[in-house]
């Protein structure tokens, strides 16, 4: 099979086609970024295609597979020799990609592939990240609005972001003030309306699933971040151990040995940066709970030796194995699981 190297542009790409022995190169081409440019310039016998992960890969990769072709989408960071060459073009970029997929054939190993999510599991995040952008939005223009109240003098009484328009508005906060934050509060009630329209969306896609409503029996761990979860692993065999998914999801600590020095560091945050925020909060939450359990047993003597800012990494990655584990074996959770492991 022939190796092409494909360098994704937003509105073009360049594709290299090497020659039989890979010695040189047989042709190149500048190709536009739709699904109609690439489906005439892909329309050839079945090759091996070697790109970069990127904003428009996941589309790519299920089009060129739907085409018949061996698709082979590479981690950015594992690719160096592209990121850090002093001579960097679209044309040496594929170029290079085209080389690496030619190696990879002979050790698939040498590039570690990137696994894109199906086409409604890409759907289903992406509306997460919309209700993600409606929060992080509303979270600015109620600290807008508190910052300038408390400038003239009027701090805004203390609640929840969904309860301020309400509270501020019966306040004694003076009128020309209420009317000069009124734009602001408008906003974060319209932002409110909007988030409480897709928690409810959320909330039924969890109804559906038996595996979501497993999840949210493990203390710290709700509707939200449970279908994240699956969204995100969206097929659990993916990983032959549970403990794998802690450095997929960037929640491994960086590991430096030379010679006989060994430095642990801060974690690598690789990965989704959206699931490994959402289990922080889930640790953070675990770490308040009231519930007698093994794991928040657990978590609280963790908190005692270490502290919190290495405790509350360690507790994310403990919820991210656990939750993994009773996906892989279908297990309920056991929230006294050494106690009755014990009898």
């Amino acid at each position: 099979m022939q190796c092409i190297g494909l360098d994704l542009g937003a509105k073009y790409s360049v594709a290299t086609l090497l020659t039989e022995d890979g010695g040189e190169v047989e042709a190149e081409a500048r190709i536009r970024t739709t699904r109609a440019g690439l489906r005439r310039f892909f329309d050839m016998p079945p090759a091996h295609v070697c790109m970069e992960v990127g904003s428009t890969s996941p589309w790519v990769d299920r089009l060129l597979r739907e085409l018949g072709h061996d698709v082979i989408t590479c981690n950015p960071r594992h690719l160096k020799i592209i990121a850090e060459s002093t001579l960097k073009t679209d044309r040496l970029d594929s170029e290079v990609l085209a080389r690496l997929g030619r190696l990879a054939q002979m050790d698939p190993r040498l590039l570690r592939r990137v696994q894109h999510r199906s086409a409604e599991t890409q759907r289903q995040q992406a509306m997460l990240r919309v209700r993600g952008c409606l929060v992080a939005s509303r979270t600015k223009c109620v600290n807008a609005a508190r910052g300038l109240a408390r400038t003239l003098g009027h701090p805004l009484p203390s609640c929840a972001s969904a309860l301020l328009p309400e509270r501020v508005r019966g306040s004694s906060v003076p009128q020309e003030v209420k009317a000069l934050l009124e734009p602001l509060l408008e906003t974060v009630a319209q932002l409110n309306a909007q988030v409480d329209r897709l928690d409810e969306h959320v909330l039924e896609l969890g109804k559906d699933s038996e595996v979501i409503r497993r999840f949210q029996a493990i203390p710290g761990i709700g509707p939200l971040t449970a279908l994240a979860f699956v969204l995100c692993i969206e097929n659990p065999e993916r990983f032959r151990r549970a403990r794998d998914v802690g450095p997929f999801l960037g929640l491994r600590p960086t590991l430096r040995q030379s010679g006989d020095g060994l430095r642990r560091g801060r974690i690598t945050r690789t990965g989704d940066p959206a699931m490994r925020c959402l289990l922080t909060q889930a640790a953070h939450a675990l770490l308040r709970s009231k519930r007698d359990t093994d794991l928040t047993r657990w978590a609280r003597g963790l908190l005692a030796r270490i502290g919190r800012r290495k405790a509350v990494p360690a507790v994310a990655r403990k919820l991210a194995v656990l939750m993994l584990r009773l996906w892989q074996t279908g297990e309920p959770y056991q929230p006294h699981h050494l106690e009755t492991k014990a009898a």
